[in-house]
């Protein structure tokens, strides 16, 4: 059923016509939960992760995966040259580790417990999963970039741990009590 615009349930903003401003944008964003995961590679030999929000299954046959990342963040300097990554996959017990990936300008794996693939990334360990994937497509949208990864190997390390999930500027675990 329709409703009428000029209805009172319908709110102000959408009355009015308006163009969507950054702000208002993000207040969309911060009602909807995320889950939380860390994608490491390598760059001139040093492991190199950030924290990331945007992780979406794109297709599985193909099996592909996309995430964005700001082009002003130190992390995409690293990313616009990385061949291969690893997607890490946390859990509610990781919110330490969200945090630390997420600050700038300090060694983010100093104080991590992580191993080396066969093939030079960085997996983390406690993860719920991961995914090691080749970049195909690092395509500008905004001032961000969307990074397009087939996922080549995939491990899930935890089954039964709880999801990390960010939402509404803090951290949340989804399990057993969570569900409706």
């Amino acid at each position: 059923m329709s409703v009428d615009v000029n209805d009172p349930a319908v709110s102000a903003a959408a009355r009015s016509g308006d163009a969507l401003g950054a702000d208002a944008f993000k207040g969309v964003f911060r009602r909807h939960p995320a889950g939380v995961a860390v994608i490491t590679t390598v760059v001139d030999g040093k492991p190199v992760g950030f924290t990331a929000t945007s992780v979406i299954s794109v297709s599985a046959d193909p099996p592909l995966l996309a995430f964005s990342v700001d082009s002003a963040s130190s992390a995409w300097r690293a990313l616009a040259s990385a061949e291969t990554l690893v997607v890490n996959f946390l859990t509610a017990a990781q919110v330490e580790l969200s945090a630390r990936f997420a600050t700038s300008g300090i060694d983010r794996f100093a104080t991590t417990d992580w191993f080396e693939l066969p093939t030079g990334e960085p997996v983390l360990v406690g993860s719920a999963a991961w995914v090691r994937g080749e970049v195909l497509q690092r395509t500008p949208v905004g001032r961000s970039f969307l990074v397009s990864v087939l996922a080549l190997e995939s491990d899930v390390a935890t089954d039964d741990a709880s999801p990390l999930v960010y939402h509404d500027r803090s951290y949340h675990g989804i399990g057993d009590h969570s569900v409706l």
